[in-house]
């Protein structure tokens, strides 16, 4: 990428690598033929990075990296970043009354997970092989189609047809929950009703599925003293959030940047 298209960035007398920007770029998505988009994205992101670690150097805000878990640690940078916030976010805590009217507008949107019960026809593709996939899928609709007009032959066709362990009860998995399946799969069960079978395989990594859903029990609202530490939870990560977009954006509106067009967030 040339300079003349890409200029380079300075935030308060700091320059930002370029070579930086550039492997930054690589996590920020932009439509295909657009490079430039993933850079600005990327030289704007590092610029709030560098405005930020600069307020932690004024402010004399040490590094005290803390575990994330397995032999893993934050960087400096990344416990400077924590420790400023820490120390010049303090949103207000969200009140009682404040929880329970969120709760009170519609507590049907509390609910426990639904419970369902699916039998399926794995009909398994290397991903790597488009061929392979390809003939996977016909097989998946052909057996879909023959399903529409004999829905009592699900178990034996999954005996005969399927690559799954279940075959050898009839495809049937047994009860399911939210999380206990690849997106994917979970999503087309969430669609289905009772009795139906896709209308269309359903894609994962391990082939083309035909998913039948055998019974579902819609999980029941919850009481509010069940999920208000839940409620709490999220209204107090929304206003850590929104603190730090604030605290970003008057740094932003404070700093001296050239370079790039920096927005508030």
């Amino acid at each position: 990428m040339s300079n003349a298209l890409f200029p380079e960035i300075i935030v308060n007398g700091e320059v930002i690598p370029s070579v930086g920007i550039a492997a930054e770029a690589q996590n920020h998505e932009a439509p295909k033929g657009k490079p430039g988009l993933a850079w600005r994205k990327a030289a704007q992101a590092l610029a709030i990075r560098t405005l930020m670690l600069q307020e932690a150097s004024r402010l004399g805000i040490e590094s005290d990296p803390i575990s994330l878990g397995k032999g893993r640690f934050e960087t400096d940078e990344d416990a400077l970043i924590r420790g400023l916030l820490e120390a010049e976010l303090s949103p207000d805590a969200p009140e009682d009354a404040d929880i329970q009217a969120l709760w009170e507008k519609d507590p049907s949107r509390f609910r426990a997970p639904p419970l369902w019960e699916v039998s399926h026809i794995l009909i398994a593709a290397d991903p790597a092989s488009e061929g392979a996939t390809g003939a996977a899928h016909a097989k998946a609709v052909a057996l879909i189609k023959t399903l529409q007009d004999k829905p009592k032959e699900f178990a034996r066709l999954a005996e005969i047809e399927s690559d799954c362990g279940s075959k050898s009860n009839g495809g049937a998995l047994g009860q399911l929950t939210v999380g206990d399946t690849v997106p994917a799969f979970e999503a087309a069960l969430h669609s289905l009703a009772e009795g139906e079978v896709t209308r269309q395989p359903v894609h994962t990594q391990f082939g083309w599925h035909v998913i039948r859903m055998d019974a579902r029990i819609e999980g029941k609202a919850l009481p509010f003293e069940v999920v208000q530490p839940r409620i709490r939870g999220a209204m107090e990560k929304s206003a850590w959030a929104h603190a730090a977009k604030d605290f970003t954006n008057r740094l932003i509106a404070n700093a001296s940047i050239s370079g790039i067009e920096m927005r508030e967030l």
